[in-house]
């Protein structure tokens, strides 16, 4: 796989471990079957894609990266569907994140 294809896999993956957030948000602790289903669901599926992007890039960069998209991106969805504060340094944290990630995907192998 190239290494194109790889990033591609972890962003896809860091963006659905954001919905699985949201899903194991919705499931109420696993008490709403079709929740729970979406949720289990999108965690195969982000294992999955994490898993092959890892076959082309070092673990330390991907994980970070697909957790910081994940981090990033669950904080701002809690914000905009479930009223979440979103202070001036909660927004200073995220950008800190989104400013990580860009240099990791910047950097040379």
């Amino acid at each position: 796989m190239s290494a194109g294809t790889a990033w591609i896999m972890l962003v896809a993956a860091g963006l659905i471990d954001v919905a699985w957030a949201l899903s194991m948000k919705l499931s109420n602790g696993y008490t709403r079957p079709g929740w729970t289903a979406v949720s289990l669901i999108a965690l195969a599926a982000f294992v999955w894609l994490l898993g092959r992007a890892l076959t082309a890039l070092p673990v330390g960069v991907a994980y970070a990266v697909w957790t910081g998209i994940g981090a990033a991106g669950t904080v701002l969805i809690g914000s905009v569907l479930f009223g979440e504060s979103l202070t001036p340094l909660k927004l200073g944290g995220v950008g800190l994140i989104v400013g990580g990630i860009v240099l990791l995907r910047s950097a040379p192998a």
